[in-house]
């Protein structure tokens, strides 16, 4: 698995460069069950995170273009604090060890979540890393990106905002 997803990776980075090509959007359909644990072992679900908008981001620790976009995740957390948006990170078919041994030298402030034996990786049909999906607060798929972005700017940032507009004003 980590073999067909590193030439993936590799293959998608030599063709779009440093920045992804742009979201596909999708017609607003369920997202696919995700059941993982953090980093302490607690489990967790999408419906941990109903009612804010989530990013939830593929990756793994041996991926450069994942390593290089992991900054601007955390730039974003930071500048969209208070704001119903969350960041969910799950790494791809690694040890828990490996994953641990990254973050201590990169410090998220997003949770981390385990996929050891890509289990949902395969269910949500990633087959390159990184790849993100944004959902609405609904719990629905809205856009995937594959491939590497800086996530606090450009379209990113904006597809993230036209999400976010549709929260209620008061959920804003």
């Amino acid at each position: 698995m980590k073999r067909l997803l590193t030439t993936c990776a590799m293959s998608l980075l030599l063709t779009a460069g440093a920045q992804a090509a742009g979201f596909e959007a999708r017609a607003s359909q369920p997202a696919p069950e995700l059941k993982a644990r953090d980093l302490s072992g607690a489990p967790r679900t999408l419906a941990d995170y109903r009612g804010k908008v989530v990013l939830l981001n593929f990756w793994a620790s041996w991926c450069p273009p994942c390593l290089r976009e992991m900054p601007s995740m955390e730039r974003l957390r930071v500048k969209m604090a208070g704001r119903p948006l969350t960041i969910v990170a799950l790494d791809s078919a690694e040890t828990p060890e490996e994953v641990k041994a990254y973050l201590s030298r990169m410090k998220l402030g997003f949770p981390i979540l385990l996929d050891p034996d890509g289990s949902n990786t395969q269910h949500w049909k990633v087959f390159a890393l990184p790849t993100t999906f944004l959902l609405d607060a609904e719990g629905r798929v809205r856009y995937v990106l594959t491939g590497p972005t800086e996530w606090d700017e450009g379209e990113a940032l904006r597809v993230i905002e036209s999400l976010l507009a549709e929260l209620p004003a008061h959920a804003r």
